[in-house]
């Protein structure tokens, strides 16, 4: 019976004695980042202080010249807001069970009391688990301690970039620099590993951090469309995340290679929750409730056989500037081996140049329908990269830049040149750049060629059609000259 007695004591007089430890703890925290941060003796009023160690304080870079005073003051505040909290939680808890029992003693009805288990599960997700994520916020700040000898600066250790930012436990733990175990370098010749993120992610913590809440080790939620539109919004690369990503739950054995590459995938293998449709029957250009307007009819597999195959002369509805695949290949014949296609489709065009026996990676952004799992249940690489991001390839690698429908007359001019310039450098001498129709205002006309013709490639092909009364396609085959 005695073990039972701290499960049956009296609940108003824990939540009595917590309330009271709550308050001293906050006291602590208080009073703990203070003095932290009046450490350096730099600010309190009264010292004697060496001048020198003002002029550190503030110029040098091994101090505080270049700490973000205001993150470190967020990142406080949140740990104070969550004590806060916490302690409305609980002092709402006690008033609950204080009410209670006077109306048992009331209606003279037994008290009720919490077992073992509940009291226990209470403390956990109630107290334990918030005390856990203050504790840990407050153990990630870091704060910059300047070098008092006249040593190195260099050998300092520097604040890690945005450690102090971002409030998600995760975050702060994927952005903080990684030492090599026992000092040793790195296979890279680095002492110290940074996990890279998009620089767009301050602007979006909010939904960074949202998007970092998670329970390590466990089920990803069904959120890859938040992580979409963080890339799409600049915050890429994405961090990496420590949980599992979810499948779909009817997921069946892929086609063979040779029956996917012109058959629709199966429904049951596609996540449709974050999607319009709910089956690739929805997905066809017949509807017009089908949630995308990006590569209308990629998913009607009949009419994308058709593509890149007839001529103009031969095809009613091509136009002059779409090419055939074989009249490309036929410009460097027995060259192009590999490539890259720029577009936004379900991957027809690496598919026809598979059966060429020419490997193609094509970029895939699911915008409104799931190109990038259609990709893939064809067989196909889909690339899931927005044009945010510099193209993961080497130098001169490429020997085909193929884009069609990825940048049209919205770019802007300067980001356009920046992209051009990353494809120029992965291509190699030789390689072609082609350009499938892209479309433009006639007025822009001018601009659009020059971002092209400023690189000098030989030209192969060159058509400038209309695509309507005020709007024009270009394209064009050019291929890279040697540079050396």
């Amino acid at each position: 019976m005695e073990g039972f007695c701290f499960a049956r004591c009296r609940f108003t007089r824990l939540m009595a004695v917590m309330q009271l430890a709550m308050g001293v703890f906050v006291m602590i925290i208080s009073m703990a980042s203070l003095h932290r941060f009046y450490a350096t003796h730099s600010l309190l009023p009264g010292l004697d202080v060496d001048p020198a160690h003002c002029t550190k304080f503030h110029t040098d870079t091994a101090g505080y010249a270049s700490f973000d005073i205001r993150a470190l003051a967020d990142r406080v505040d949140d740990v104070l807001v969550q004590l806060a909290e916490l302690q409305d939680k609980l002092e709402t808890t006690a008033l609950k069970v204080a009410k209670k029992t006077k109306k048992s003693k009331a209606r003279r009805k037994p008290q009720e009391n919490m077992t073992m288990p509940e009291f226990r599960r209470f403390l956990e997700d109630e107290v334990i688990h918030p005390l856990y994520s203050a504790h840990i916020a407050l153990r990630l700040i870091r704060i910059p301690r300047p070098d008092d000898g006249d040593g190195d600066a260099s050998t300092t250790p520097a604040v890690d970039p945005l450690v102090n930012f971002f409030t998600a436990e995760e975050t702060r733990k994927y952005v903080t620099a990684k030492g090599n175990r026992d000092g040793l370098p790195s296979v890279y010749g680095t002492n110290r590993t940074y996990s890279t993120i998009g620089h767009a992610c301050v602007l979006m913590r909010r939904e960074l951090d949202e998007y970092m809440s998670y329970d390590v080790g466990s089920h990803c939620p069904d959120d890859w469309d938040l992580g979409q539109r963080l890339m799409l919004g600049g915050c890429d690369p994405l961090p990496r995340r420590r949980c599992l990503a979810p499948a779909s739950k009817l997921f069946h054995r892929p086609l063979p290679i040779n029956e996917s590459l012109w058959t629709l995938p199966d429904d049951g293998n596609v996540r449709w929750s974050r999607y319009h449709c709910r089956d690739y029957k929805c997905l066809s250009a017949r509807n017009q409730r089908r949630g995308y307007d990006r590569c209308v009819g990629c998913f009607d597999m009949d009419p994308e056989k058709q593509r890149w195959m007839g001529a103009a002369s031969t095809n009613r509805t091509a136009s002059l500037a779409d090419f055939r695949i074989d009249d490309v290949l036929a410009a460097k014949p027995g060259e192009v081996r590999i490539g890259l296609d720029m577009s936004v489709g379900t991957g027809s065009f690496a598919a026809r140049m598979r059966e060429r026996n020419v490997t193609i990676v094509s970029t895939a952004m699911n915008l409104g329908a799931p190109f990038a799992e259609t990709m893939a249940l064809r067989g196909l690489v889909p690339l899931y990269a927005t044009m945010s991001q510099r193209l993961p390839l080497f130098d001169n690698t490429m020997d085909l830049v193929h884009t069609a429908g990825f940048f049209e007359g919205w770019v802007d001019l300067q980001l356009l040149d920046f992209v051009l310039f990353d494809w120029d450098r992965v291509l190699r001498p030789g390689g072609l750049l082609w350009v499938d129709k892209f479309a433009c205002a006639r007025k822009d006309l001018d601009d659009y060629m020059y971002m092209f013709l400023q690189f000098r490639y030989k030209k192969h092909r060159w058509v400038v059609s209309f695509k309507s009364k005020d709007e024009v396609y270009l394209s064009a085959v050019l291929e890279k000259p040697p540079r050396s």
